[in-house]
């Protein structure tokens, strides 16, 4: 089962606490001679920077909002979806085949776009990359894996071993980066549309544009988007800010494994399921630079999400289609 809407707000919340961390190092302390400047003289550092060394303060208010919306996120998720369906011994179950796998690209963003924004906060606190990546994986996986047990005792799912693999990939895929470049070179994204299949099942696909979103498989297309400037030479004149974007959707379904003939004894059309993938370029604004401290922190906010822009869609059976603007 895969909560979006509960992950969806924790990371929009623990991305916007995130994005303030910019990877900046605060202004050095000399002057301009070139001389250290006495402890008196040293600039203060703003609060949307990093602090160069571990913050009490700073810390303290971080680890209090992570340990305070961890429990109270976890209540709130087993009394809206859990509490009133009924509950059996830990069993597991397998919804790998279900909506032609998007529901597991679903965990692998929702992994790597909850330890992302971790990862920087904790930076921002003063802790090195080591720490502040380590740190963030782990909390983003203890979140993961805490709705797999609910999901495990619950007669309606079940502990999903394929969600486990997909939150483990999310992580990993952050982490591994982080660790070894110090820096994001390939960025999980994602996009959406509103599709026709959503009239026809809006129990199961959502019945308003904001349930849609967070519901209906066949409008959603998560991306893997590299940058090749970070592979090249800093004097490239690659722009910095230029992705190559590799997308994964699905379309036609209006149920999990297969698409039901009735709904509600009303016929509904039969609809053909099949799998898409997407080449476009992408905008990666984490490499971009403003002067504004708003405006870098709210172009890393929607740097989740890939903006339209120009693709080629390949589907088994099909001709490609080419789309001016695809989101």
């Amino acid at each position: 089962m895969d909560m979006k809407f509960l992950k969806y707000f924790l990371s929009c919340f623990l991305l916007f606490l995130g994005s303030y961390s910019h990877a900046v190092e605060p202004d050095t302390s000399l002057n301009q001679t070139g001389d250290s400047l006495s402890t008196d003289q040293s600039p203060k550092l703003g609060f949307f920077r990093n602090s160069p060394e571990p913050d009490k303060t700073r810390i303290g208010i971080l680890t209090g909002t992570v340990l305070g919306l961890y429990p109270i996120s976890m209540y709130w998720l087993y009394t809206q979806w859990y509490r009133d369906y009924p509950q059996s011994s830990f069993h597991f179950f397998n919804d790998n085949n279900e909506w032609e796998k998007m529901d597991k690209y679903g965990h692998l963003w929702d992994a790597y776009s909850i330890a992302k924004p971790l990862s920087h906060s904790f930076r921002w606190a003063g802790l090195d990359n080591k720490r502040s990546t380590l740190y963030a994986s782990g909390i983003s996986f203890l979140y993961q894996t805490t709705v797999e047990v609910f999901d495990g005792f619950s007669s309606e799912w079940g502990f999903s071993g394929g969600d486990v693999v997909a939150n483990t990939l999310g992580v990993a895929t952050f982490a591994l980066q982080q660790l070894t470049w110090e820096e994001q070179r390939i960025v999980l994204k994602y996009s959406f549309h509103q599709t026709k299949y959503a009239k026809y099942r809006p129990d199961q696909l959502g019945s308003s544009l904001p349930e849609n979103i967070l519901k209906d498989y066949n409008g959603l297309t998560y991306w893997l988007n590299v940058n090749p400037h970070s592979w090249m030479n800093e004097e490239s004149r690659f722009p910095k800010w230029l992705s190559i974007g590799f997308g994964f959707g699905a379309e036609g379904m209006t149920g999990g494994t297969e698409n039901p003939k009735q709904v509600d004894g009303k016929d509904i059309p039969a609809f053909e399921r099949y799998t898409q993938y997407y080449l476009s370029v992408d905008l990666d604004f984490s490499r971009v630079k403003f002067k504004s401290e708003f405006l870098n922190s709210f172009f890393k906010i929607i740097n989740i999400i890939h903006l339209p822009a120009p693709a080629i869609e390949l589907s088994k059976g099909r001709k490609p289609a080419w789309h001016l603007l695809y989101f």
